[in-house]
């Protein structure tokens, strides 16, 4: 077995390995980076980007649907070619990850390892069965892997995940998929608005990653209302039958229903991989499910020396966290035991169906009752939304009473994705709503609807009496 005596060893070579290793070595120090599996990053094989190009195609579907509605006619029907359609998915996502590709190429070649990582101790990693490192410090960047409800287990092999949907070559003519998450939301619109036969399943009653919970019971109706969606249903039976799966349910209305699909898909969420690394042998403190503890700002690991960084710590599983979360637990191997806490950024999530879902800064759930109002404004008068028949959606903000500034915000609506980005900016830039109000806003464009949210909050911090709101 080779030995090898590093400063610092990164675990996983995805967007946070990545941008740890090239943290530390701009740090001056001797690294390596750790992968078992192929090179690419979740977002850029089986997340982010192939499912954007799906919902892209999803989108350019679906545009005739509304246009009945402005005067415009189309004489015949629209014809989807699912392989076409899978082809420029693949072809695209395949260009993606070459440029991840390019950049692991750069690197030398001695700093790149393939193998499953296990730890021997809090200084030492094996490397399969070829390679031991002695580290000065090291990074956990593993990532994470679809959780699979052991319920869906009996579906065999017409049971897939999200990563799989994209080596398809043609589209499936059905699917049921367990989960109206993120995931769920995503690929269950754009896989129904490109002709598939689609059901989706919940059993909370949730619908997307809201806490709100009026934003919440908002995007359940709006989506059901373009789409089989049940969100608390009971399932009696499933079970794969030749080459269907045979689904037997009983649905939040109460009735009892049978369907058969083509595939079932488990959105039902993601779980760190932390198994197999043998945590277990060093003195780490974890957490219950196995991710170790440590600290948001440096990414420390209590007081070792390692760090975790990206989806493995299960905190905010989402591509710019990840390669902030690299960078500083990177900066911060090499700087050990010298650290330099990092600045976070306020969080932003975006779920890119149609209408939008967003949150923005803090969520509803994280506040104290009491410490805030909230701002409203509904999407379905606003001007420039019913222009383009874009009018469904509810925008909540949220204003801190005590110092009159902007905490947060939960949405569904057009381009949510950009007004999502303003309200963080404006949060990370502590702007109270009076503030943000003295911003400029165009008119007819969706913002505007943002401002009677601001417009909205300040009525209601105004009323409080308190002078900060002012």
């Amino acid at each position: 077995m080779d030995s090898l005596s590093v400063d610092v060893a990164v675990v996983g070579a995805g967007t946070a390995g990545i941008a740890a290793y090239r943290a530390a070595t701009a740090g001056g120090k001797r690294a390596v980076l750790i992968e078992n599996g192929p090179y690419g990053t979740t977002c850029a094989r089986v997340g982010c980007m192939p499912s954007k190009l799906l919902i892209a195609a999803a989108e350019a579907a679906h545009g005739p649907a509304k246009w009945n509605a402005f005067g415009l006619h189309l004489d015949g029907t629209v014809r989807i070619d699912g392989r076409a359609v899978m082809d420029r998915v693949k072809r695209e996502r395949d260009r993606f990850v070459g440029f991840v590709l390019g950049g692991i190429d750069a690197m030398p070649a001695a700093d790149r390892i393939r193998g499953r990582a296990r730890f021997i101790d809090d200084r030492t990693i094996a490397v399969d069965d070829h390679t031991t490192i002695a580290f000065r410090s090291a990074v956990i960047a593993t990532g994470s892997a679809p959780a699979i409800a052991p319920a869906l287990r009996s579906v065999g092999d017409r049971l897939i995940v999200n990563d799989d949907v994209f080596e398809w070559n043609d589209l499936p003519r059905s699917i049921a998929i367990f989960g109206p998450g993120v995931i769920g939301l995503e690929l269950g619109q754009a896989l129904h608005r490109l002709g598939v036969r689609v059901l989706l399943f919940g059993r909370s009653g949730h619908v997307g990653h809201f806490s709100d919970s009026a934003i919440r019971s908002y995007a359940a109706r709006a989506f059901a209302a373009e789409l089989p969606l049940d969100a608390a249903l009971e399932v009696r039976s499933i079970e794969q039958t030749g080459d269907v799966v045979m689904l037997r349910y009983r649905g939040s209305d109460g009735d009892e229903r049978t369907e058969s699909v083509d595939y079932v898909i488990a959105a039902t969420g993601r779980a760190p991989n932390v198994r197999g690394l043998g945590l277990d042998r060093t003195t780490l403190a974890l957490d219950a499910t196995g991710v170790p503890v440590f600290d948001r700002h440096t990414m420390q690991c209590g007081t070792h020396p390692i760090f975790i960084a990206g989806d493995a710590s299960d905190d905010r599983p989402v591509l710019h966290e990840a390669s902030d979360e690299g960078r500083i637990a990177g900066t911060n191997a090499a700087r050990f035991p010298d650290l330099a806490p990092a600045l976070r950024r306020t969080p932003l999530a975006i779920v890119f169906t149609d209408p939008q879902l967003a949150i923005a800064g803090a969520r509803h759930i994280d506040l104290v009752p009491g410490s805030f109002v909230t701002g409203a404004v509904s999407f379905e008068s606003q001007g420039r939304s019913r222009m383009m028949l874009r009018n469904v959606g509810l925008l909540h903000l949220y204003a801190d009473i005590a110092t009159g500034r902007i905490a947060g915000a939960e949405m569904i609506g057009p381009d949510a994705e950009h007004l999502a980005h303003l309200i963080a900016w404006a949060i990370q830039s502590e702007l109270t709503v009076a503030k943000a109000l003295e911003m400029p806003f165009y008119h007819p464009v969706i913002e505007e609807g943002l401002r009677t949210a601001l417009r909205d909050a300040k009525l209601k911090l105004d009323a409080t009496g308190v002078r900060a709101a002012a």
